[in-house]
C-alpha cells in the first residue's frame, strides 16, 4: 500500500507541478513543445506495451481491437465537445485529455501494482508523469491566457489531479480481485484513449512549438520508454 501512495502521488503531483508551472513559469515556447513531445513518445509506447500488448494474452484479438477502439471513440468525441464549448485554444482540450485518457490510465496503473513487478510500474509511472507535467502546464497556461482567474485554474487541476488519484486507488483496492480479462479490457480502454489524445492533442502542440525538432523529441521519448520497458 504504501508503494500504491508514493507512485499515485508522484503521478498525480505532475499535474500540479505543471499546472504551477503553466501559471507562474516563464519557460520558451520551443522548449515547452520538445518536454511534450517528449513525453508523446513515452506514452506512445507505454501505451502499446504495458496496456495493449499484455491483453493479448488474456482476452482475443477482437475484443482488443473492439475495446481500443472504444476507448478512442469515447475520447475524441468527448475531446470535441470540449473543444467546442471550450474554445480550441482555452486549454480545455488537453484538460479533457489528461482526465479521459487518464481515468482508465490511473485504473490500469493501480492494477498494475497489484500484477506487475516495480520496474514495469516505474516504467508505466514514468512514462504518464512525463505527459501529465507537460499536458499540464501547457492547458493550465492557455486557461490563464483565456482569462480565466489563476487561482480557479489551479483549483480545476486540483480537483483533477485529486480525480486520478481516486481512480488509481479504486483500480488498485476494489479490482484487486476482478478476473483478467475485465483488467485487460479497462487497460485496452485505456491505451485507445492515450493513442487519440496523442493525435488529437499532444502531437499537433509538440509540432506547433517545437517544429521539425518535435519528431527528433518524440523519438527520444519514446526510446527512453522503451529503455524503462526492457528494465522490467
Amino acid at each position: 500500500m504504501i508503494m500504491t501512495v508514493i507512485v499515485i502521488l508522484v503521478v498525480s503531483g505532475a499535474l500540479l507541478l505543471g499546472a504551477a508551472w503553466g501559471i507562474y513559469g516563464r519557460l520558451p515556447e520551443r522548449f515547452e513543445g520538445g518536454l511534450i513531445a517528449l513525453a508523446a513518445g513515452a506514452l506512445m509506447l507505454s501505451a502499446v506495451l504495458e496496456l495493449i500488448v499484455p491483453a493479448l494474452n488474456e482476452i482475443s484479438i477482437w475484443a482488443v481491437l473492439s475495446s481500443v477502439l472504444f476507448g478512442a471513440a469515447i475520447f475524441a468525441g468527448l475531446d470535441y465537445l470540449v473543444d467546442e464549448k471550450w474554445g480550441g485554444d482555452s486549454g480545455g482540450g488537453l484538460l479533457a485529455a489528461i482526465t479521459l485518457d487518464g481515468i482508465p490510465e490511473n485504473l490500469a496503473l493501480g492494477v498494475a501494482l497489484i500484477s506487475s513487478g516495480p520496474l514495469q510500474v516505474i516504467a508505466l509511472s514514468a512514462s504518464i508523469f512525463l505527459s501529465n507535467l507537460p499536458e499540464a502546464a501547457s492547458g493550465a497556461k492557455q486557461m490563464a491566457a483565456a482569462g480565466h482567474s489563476n487561482r480557479s485554474v489551479f483549483i480545476l487541476w486540483v480537483v483533477t489531479a485529486l480525480t486520478l488519484s481516486a481512480a488509481a486507488l479504486v483500480g488498485n483496492v476494489l479490482l484487486a480481485g476482478a478476473p483478467d480479462w475485465s483488467l485487460s479490457v479497462i487497460k485496452c480502454f485505456a491505451g485507445g484513449a492515450v493513442v487519440s489524445s496523442l493525435a488529437t492533442e499532444l502531437f499537433p502542440q509538440a509540432y506547433r512549438e517545437d517544429a521539425h525538432w518535435a519528431g527528433m523529441n518524440t523519438a527520444i521519448g519514446f526510446m527512453l520508454a522503451l529503455y524503462l520497458h526492457q528494465l522490467a
